[in-house]
């Protein structure tokens, strides 16, 4: 193997598979981290990044594909940022998701572990999400033939970013991961936008009258369609445009349940702090499970692969074994799922969130399942639970903590070694941060199962739900 001076280093075998979907490989005694590539492969690499302890690379040319490959059912596989795992078998996949907690919590926990216990697959592999968000964008991501061709060409695009490339945007054909009208929406969107001649948004300049589109469907069959425009829709000229797209939407899919726009001036694409408008239909869509229904407003927290979600929650509930005589503080509780589901075991659930709209949303699924053993608190949970709250509301016997992906806030781990609550269930979307959690835990707990669960496949993301029980 020779490295050239423009970064080249050729014929490269590729060991196997690292964190974050990279592969590894090594050159004169150098670790490498490999992007689209799978152990086994032969490639020419050229390096992206150099740090002190390793490099960065992505391959260039491949003398060799591994046998393990298979082909990419997407054609904007390698392009766009999603379902990078494509050209994995799934078995496969499951079982570097399954080492990848396993190398987590050996590496960062450094504690005593019980045998990772085998990952609960998806039944669905393609159109499993229930909300995907696209964005309108003047600077389409451009191929090398079309930027050769050196013809005029439509520029605009309703898609997704281009990793690393953020104000690029993919135009995309058809996706794998929701399912219909889904695809059928979005195109006929970009269609009517384009024939009307419409201004795609410009995340340089912030100018531009179509901004994002945010699809959400559900298990019932429901959908909801949210259109953000940009603040070019607040001049009096632009009105009739967004009337009319928005009368478009429900003329072509008049069975929509939702139907709402937000108008968003900001330099930022989040519409949490922005008023969504109804337009058409209800402000929700339903969800439900097992014997509950959710309500999801265009602002709400729900996981994104329903039926997924399922297998999660009836294993944190599995783990929690609650016989009916015990409080169960849920932390993170989002929009309250997880507390709802399990409340009829338990005699009492406190869910706390930091999210005051979430509180709101999980007050009416409350109400909606005539739910009269949970209650919850919105407020920083590192202040919140403090003595006097646990005084009120007594002390847990078991704890459910769903924290994002940056994990527990260090007070917060303190706060419940301190409660020393017999049992904790730690769910988690990021198995690193977890496991580092862990570790912080140890003092008091010991680990007494490991499950991933795959919420997401062909991506490297692993959903883990963790046990740990009180040591004596």
């Amino acid at each position: 193997m020779k490295t050239k001076k423009n970064n080249i280093i050729q014929a490269v075998p590729i060991e196997r598979m690292a964190a974050e979907g990279k592969c590894i490989a090594h050159h004169e005694g150098r670790v490498i981290f490999v992007n689209q590539a799978a152990p086994g492969d032969v490639a020419d690499l050229r390096i992206t990044r150099r740090k002190k302890q390793y490099w960065e690379a992505v391959p260039i040319h491949f003398h060799q594909l591994s046998a393990q490959r298979v082909v990419p059912f997407c054609e904007h596989f390698g392009t766009c940022g999603g379902c990078k795992w494509q050209h994995i078998p799934y078995e496969l996949q499951l079982q570097y998701k399954q080492q990848q907690v396993a190398d987590h919590f050996q590496r960062i926990a450094k504690v005593p572990l019980p045998p990772v216990s085998p990952i609960l697959p998806s039944e669905q592999t393609q159109y499993y999400r229930n909300k995907l968000e696209f964005a309108f964008s003047c600077k389409r991501w451009l191929s090398r033939e079309e930027i050769e061709s050196n013809e005029e060409v439509d520029k605009n695009a309703l898609g997704f970013h281009i990793p690393q490339n953020f104000d690029k945007i993919l135009d995309i054909h058809h996706c794998y991961l929701q399912p219909e009208p889904s695809n059928a929406i979005r195109l006929s969107i970009d269609a009517f936008a384009k024939a009307q001649g419409y201004t795609y948004y410009d995340a340089v300049t912030h100018r531009g009258l179509l901004r994002t589109l945010t699809l959400r469907t559900s298990s019932l069959g429901q959908v909801m369609v949210i259109v953000q425009f940009g603040g070019d829709a607040l001049e009096p000229e632009a009105l009739p445009q967004v009337e009319a797209l928005l009368g478009h939407i429900k003329h072509a899919f008049p069975h929509l349940t939702s139907l709402q726009y937000i108008i968003n001036a900001k330099k930022n694409d989040t519409y949490y702090d922005q008023n969504v408008i109804l337009y058409h239909g209800e402000p929700y869509i339903m969800e439900a499970m097992e014997d509950l229904k959710f309500r999801v407003s265009a602002k709400s927290f729900y996981q994104t692969n329903s039926a997924q979600a399922y297998k999660l929650y009836q294993t944190v509930r599995a783990m929690a074994d609650l016989q009916g005589k015990e409080t169960v503080y849920d932390l993170y509780t989002g929009t309250g799922t997880i507390a709802n589901f399990v409340a009829k075991q338990a005699k009492k659930v406190v869910g706390v969130e930091y999210v005051e709209e979430a509180v709101e949303d999980a007050r009416v699924n409350v109400s909606i399942n005539h739910i009269s053993n949970t209650s919850f608190f919105a407020g920083d949970i590192k202040e919140l639970l403090r003595e006097d709250f646990v005084w009120a509301q007594g002390l847990p016997e078991v704890i459910i903590t769903d924290p994002p992906r940056v994990g527990m806030h260090p007070e917060v781990v303190q706060t419940l070694l301190s409660l020393g609550a017999p049992k904790i269930v730690y769910v988690s979307c990021n198995p690193a941060t977890q496991a580092r959690d862990m570790g912080l835990l140890a003092n008091r707990y010991e680990i007494k199962k490991l499950q991933p669960v795959d919420m997401f496949p062909h991506t490297h993301h692993v959903e883990n739900v963790a046990l740990l029980a009180l040591k004596a």
